[in-house]
């Protein structure tokens, strides 16, 4: 069910996901929030990139590029894919019966004028831009204020492997979380967790301070997380080239967090 207002949040959600965009809590917790449905449990996913560029706004070369990859070349092309890619991620939530509320900050590529960020390289493991940090602060004040008025709740979020400028963000407005004493559980980013060797590892240097993980066996949950992760359709060829090699990566990414043939995972980290 589809949330308007962080008003709408209420006790019953026990455990709540911070997806950057319309579609990463379900590439890297769909399994996890199917156990917990199946358990009679109330998941909610926040998503607070979810805004679409304005209608009159002149996209820079980088969103430009990136658009293009998606199959758009202009403003009003952005704002028809970010349309498609809301009804993607209600289907997919839907599908999952997880409840769900979007904000309206745009993301990365379309913020700024000029851009902030000019570069693949710097959306991708770049620094986040000085006036990005605003971003932070609101969403740190709004977890916050959520966590006061929902003390018991169990949060997940990005570690911000691969260092997307928006997946950064995220997993720094959640260490105010961490600092209040919340249950904070990093989940890793999928599919960028499995493109480099090491990444995980790198990652959890650069943050600091000293981790533990838990598992949550989600063997049974693998083909409803992958059916759900197929209907982010826009998104497949970007970041899978085929549906057939997502279908792959997902299941073999979950298998060998520890590798036994019938065993399928998900792994979160917890600071110290």
């Amino acid at each position: 069910m589809r949330l308007t207002s962080t008003n709408d949040i209420t006790k019953h959600h026990r455990h709540i996901f911070i997806a950057p965009h319309l579609d990463d809590v379900v590439y890297s917790c769909g399994g996890t929030i199917g156990v917990q449905v199946s358990s009679g449990l109330h998941p909610l996913v926040i998503t607070p990139f979810a805004g679409a560029p304005s209608a009159t706004q002149k996209l820079s070369p980088l969103a430009l590029q990136v658009a293009r990859d998606w199959g758009v070349g202009d403003a009003e092309g952005a704002i028809r894919l970010m349309e498609e890619r809301r009804k993607e991620d209600a289907q997919a939530l839907d599908y999952l019966q997880a409840d769900y509320l979007w904000l309206d900050y745009p993301e990365a590529i379309y913020r700024g004028d000029p851009g902030y960020y000019t570069s693949k390289e710097q959306l991708m493991g770049g620094e986040v831009h000085p006036s990005d940090r605003s971003i932070d602060d609101e969403l740190g004040k709004l977890l916050v204020e959520l966590h006061d008025r929902l003390p018991d709740t169990a949060w997940y979020a990005p570690l911000g492997i691969g260092r997307h400028v928006d997946h950064q963000i995220i997993c720094s407005a959640v260490d105010r979380l961490v600092q209040r004493g919340a249950k904070v559980f990093f989940y890793e980013d999928f599919p960028y967790v499995q493109r480099e060797a090491g990444a995980l590892e790198a990652r959890l240097q650069e943050l600091g301070g000293e981790f533990e993980y838990n598992l949550v066996e989600v063997s049974e949950m693998i083909p409803l997380k992958i059916e759900a992760a197929s209907m982010y359709r826009s998104q497949i060829t970007s970041n899978f080239v085929s549906q057939e090699a997502m279908q792959k990566d997902m299941d073999n990414y979950a298998k060998n967090i520890r590798p036994v043939e019938t065993v399928r995972l998900e792994r979160y980290w917890v600071a110290r």
